[in-house]
């Protein structure tokens, strides 16, 4: 049987959770329930978003004397099968963790060498998502590392996304489309604005960073239905301002990133949740043509972005990166807003649009005057252009 992906999952960008960003190895069986509990309670499932992801730490430092990883039994008494059990009672899927190497990036076990005896652990505990990380590789190739787990899962038998994660070192955008179904293309993400945090030998970096750290190559051509670019995990709701989020969310949105929450869903705050849930905004990241948005201008440090929609539709994002609000007065007939590599053009001239305001939920009247507002400091005015 020739090995491959599932070609029918992530058809548009996974929506999800992991647990990463806030709680490191620090993770258990009743953080995922309480998490897993939140999803429906709060409406991020109805919203869209299915994916509990335990990330790093969840297994024990040595695999078993048949060589099988072991689920911390400290960490989750009652087993893994009866954890994706729970999760898939509430209707949600569940993803594990690990890595392309020999120990994971936290110091546990890793795959290599174990892939197919992994891959079949996997499919009998009923997980439906594998982020695959890329610490302790020494000589490995990448392409051939993810092609081994791809072809692995494939064998095992049971559909699970496959999340590439080698921080975009391999240039994955060249290679992935065929073995995952998202690959990240930058290191790891931290909860700033603006800001690059070193680590030795590695750095973390803020959303503007990772926004702009593959620009200049041809990521936005290769992405689509079944293979996204991954921006890495949200930081909505982990300190920053709720504009930034806001922000943030709208941009991971219109980038088509997959919209993976990082932040503890039991505590969030009325703002937080009310920003991660907005399904209008939700609506532009899922949009079926899956085109990832392009930066159209960046004036005086107003940002404006756009993303062709299916008919005929356009998202625009206008982002206040200055640290003073900004008046906006934007003449659509003056900028002819349009995206060469998908062949999309809005021909304001020959076509008028409805404009439709999604962080506010009102209607903004038509293309054929001025859109006029006001943008607080890292603030959002995210529309969206339906043709009349």
């Amino acid at each position: 049987m020739h090995a491959q992906k599932f070609e029918e999952l992530a058809k548009t960008p996974p929506m999800g959770w992991n647990s990463w960003n806030t709680f490191g190895t620090d993770i258990s069986e009743d953080l995922v329930k309480g998490i897993a509990d939140k999803f429906v309670e709060l409406g991020l499932k109805d919203a869209g978003y299915e994916y509990i992801v335990l990330d790093d730490g969840w297994m024990t430092r040595e695999r078993d004397e048949n060589g099988n990883l072991v689920a911390d039994p400290e960490k989750f008494p009652s087993g893994m099968k009866a954890l994706v059990d729970y999760v898939h009672s509430k209707g949600l899927k569940f993803g594990l963790y690990n890595c392309a190497g020999g120990t994971t990036c936290a110091g546990y076990p890793g795959s290599r060498g174990h892939q197919y005896q992994d891959a079949r652990l996997y499919a009998s505990w009923g997980v439906d998502f594998l982020k695959y990380d890329w610490c302790d590789t020494d000589e490995l190739n990448a392409n051939e590392s993810y092609l081994t787990m791809r072809d692995a899962l494939y064998k095992a038998g049971r559909p699970v996304l496959f999340s590439i994660c080698e921080w975009g070192d391999n240039e994955p955008w060249k290679w992935a489309k065929d073995v995952g179904q998202m690959w990240r293309i930058t290191g790891d993400i931290i909860n700033c604005w603006e800001c690059q945090i070193g680590h030795g030998s590695w750095f973390s970096s803020g959303i503007w960073p990772i926004i702009e750290m593959r620009m200049n190559t041809n990521i936005r051509e290769i992405a689509g239905p079944g293979h996204w670019n991954d921006y890495d995990m949200m930081e909505v709701g982990n300190g920053m301002t709720d504009a930034e989020d806001r922000s943030h969310f709208a941009m991971w949105s219109i980038l088509t990133s997959p919209l993976m929450m990082g932040n503890d869903l039991r505590s969030m705050s009325k703002e937080t949740t009310k920003t991660l849930t907005n399904k209008e905004v939700i609506a532009i990241n899922q949009d079926a043509l899956g085109i990832p948005g392009l930066r159209f201008s960046n004036e005086n440090k107003l940002e404006i972005w756009v993303k062709p929609l299916e008919n005929d539709g356009w998202a625009v994002t206008f982002v206040n990166r200055n640290d003073t609000p900004v008046e906006l007065d934007f003449d659509w007939n003056k900028h002819p807003i349009g995206d060469d590599v998908s062949q999309h053009f809005m021909e304001s001239d020959k076509n008028t649009f409805e404009v439709r305001d999604l962080f506010n939920h009102k209607n903004l009247g038509t293309t054929k005057k001025n859109l006029k507002a006001t943008i607080g400091v890292h603030d959002v005015l995210m529309v969206k252009l339906s043709k009349k």
